[in-house]
């Protein structure tokens, strides 16, 4: 039966998503779609695509299959799963024929629905779906739709080129499970969207950018993508920027040759062709100096290395992921991280959630340490206490995983013979430490407070406690405070001698 034209498509009702890596297309597909029609928005790739969508009201999505940074399949299906309301439409065009298709993401649209074509450049997108020839199978979330045009006439025309995908293939498939990545426990909501992310940009070279506290996995997560790529039997290679000296870093990314500084007695390729055809991790790429961020942006952009003391100039194959703690846009807008190497760092950002965020994990993780531990100390497993439990789930987990890995390890010890980890196995802090920090509405409410210590001088005492408590270790003072050693450099210098 007929109805009227998609109200997606009538000006005013939405926006419409342009998503191609050539900019000359994206340019005419915005110069076809005219002025009267819906306000449009340019994306470089797949991963920029899903930036742009996070948090906007885009109703159409217009998507060349020809994107470079992901799988197209991949990446429409985590459209779908992520926004079930946008339609996408795939640009496809058919070597006999000159055809391209589309298909709404509406999965509870019947496949026999008529629509009439709509007016302004967009009208050609649009059709009559041909009528059902028999039964079709539906899957889980609906049944598939798949809608066939003749190519349009005009400049709208010249737009599409050849692909092999077909829309058919993944609108009716059911969502697949979601698998973890290798070495990594946890099934939360958002720990399956990480897994589903990482295995999306595995397949590709692109850049990945993981951010998150201390002690949530990064590494872990930059290990499974590497697992995961063609580069999987190649050299995974990581680099703690936090942790050499800003004096021996160059050398250590990008070698030296004999004689070029002293005590340089012979020549030493760096980290950088230590990972060739496999992949570099870049740890706590935000406490790299600003001298060596110039350095490592000529390696981002051309791939090329030159080592010091040496005039030549190595090309390399080398898949960079980076990680940090720390927030690099704020470093950026303090100037103490280079913009444009950002960027070039955060073409596909994960954010891995602190442990406290995820609370479901927390005993999967905790037991599985301890069946880890058992197995190592040769014991029959043992299983937690119901009051062990209780204080493991209601503990805030500031240091995250690694902190639940080092209390398991502590409990298993002092458990000796016994079956079970009592609660006083686990050692956990006091009190105080179980709640979250209270915000300011909270301690408004208290009557009794009658000044505030300001934050600037409560991170102050905190960093020179630090540095009190551990006689003057400066990496073991950055360490208890989950800080870059050269943050902490930083701001001992800020507070001056005290």
């Amino acid at each position: 039966m007929s109805g009227t034209a998609p109200t997606l498509l009538r000006k005013g009702d939405g926006k419409v998503l342009v998503v191609s890596p050539h900019a000359a297309l994206r340019d005419k597909i915005l110069e076809s779609l005219g002025p009267e029609s819906l306000p449009a928005t340019e994306a470089r790739g797949g991963a920029d695509a899903l930036l742009k969508l996070r948090g906007s009201d885009f109703r159409t999505l217009l998507l060349d299959p020809n994107i470079e940074d992901l799988n197209v399949e991949e990446l429409i299906a985590t459209i779908r799963a992520r926004y079930p309301k946008l339609t996408v439409v795939v640009l496809d065009q058919e070597k006999m024929g000159g055809r391209f298709s589309f298909s709404p993401c509406d999965r509870e649209a019947p496949a026999e629905t008529e629509v009439n074509r709509p007016s302004g450049p967009i009208a050609a997108l649009w059709a009559k779906p041909p009528a059902s020839t028999g039964p079709r199978t539906a899957s889980s979330r609906g049944s598939a739709v798949r809608t066939e045009v003749n190519r349009p006439n005009g400049p709208i025309g010249a737009l599409w080129g050849p692909s092999s995908v077909s829309t058919e293939n993944f609108i009716a498939a059911p969502v697949a499970k979601i698998d973890s990545l290798p070495g990594m426990i946890g099934t939360s909501p958002k720990m399956r969207e990480i897994y589903r992310l990482a295995r999306l940009v595995a397949s590709r070279d692109t850049a990945v950018l993981i951010a998150g506290p201390t002690g949530t996995g990064k590494e872990l997560v930059a290990h499974g993508i590497h697992q995961l790529s063609r580069r999987s039997q190649r050299p995974f290679v990581v680099v703690n920027c936090a942790a050499i000296p800003e004096s021996l870093l160059e050398a250590e990314l990008f070698g030296f040759t004999r004689g070029a500084f002293t005590g340089a007695f012979q020549s030493h390729l760096g980290r950088i062709h230590a990972a060739q055809g496999g992949t570099l991790l870049l740890d706590e790429v935000g406490e790299m100096p600003l001298s060596m961020q110039a350095k490592l942006l000529r390696f981002v952009q051309e791939g090329e290395v030159q080592r010091l003391g040496s005039a030549d100039i190595f090309r390399v194959d080398v898949r960079l992921i980076a990680s940090t703690n720390a927030d690099l846009l704020q470093r950026v807008r303090e100037k103490q991280f280079r913009e444009d190497l950002y960027y070039r760092l955060a073409v596909f950002p994960l954010d891995l959630p602190p442990l406290r965020d995820r609370a479901e994990d927390i005993l999967p993780v905790a037991r599985y340490f301890l069946e880890i531990f058992c197995r190592q100390g040769a014991v029959p497993q043992k299983a937690f206490s119901p009051e062990a439990v209780n204080l493991l789930q209601e503990y805030f987990w500031p240091g995250n995983v690694r902190e639940l890995q080092h209390r398991i390890e502590r409990a298993f010890v002092l458990s000796e013979a016994n079956e079970e980890i009592r609660a006083e196995d686990l050692a956990m802090p006091s009190r105080i430490a179980l709640a979250p920090i209270p915000t300011s509405a909270s301690v408004a409410s208290f009557p009794d407070v009658k000044e505030l210590v300001p934050l600037a001088e409560i991170e102050r005492r905190a960093v020179l406690d630090a540095v009190q408590e551990t006689r003057g270790d400066k990496l073991a003072a950055a360490r208890l405070l989950q800080i870059g050693k050269s943050t902490l450099y930083r701001k001992l210098k800020e507070y001056g001698p005290d």
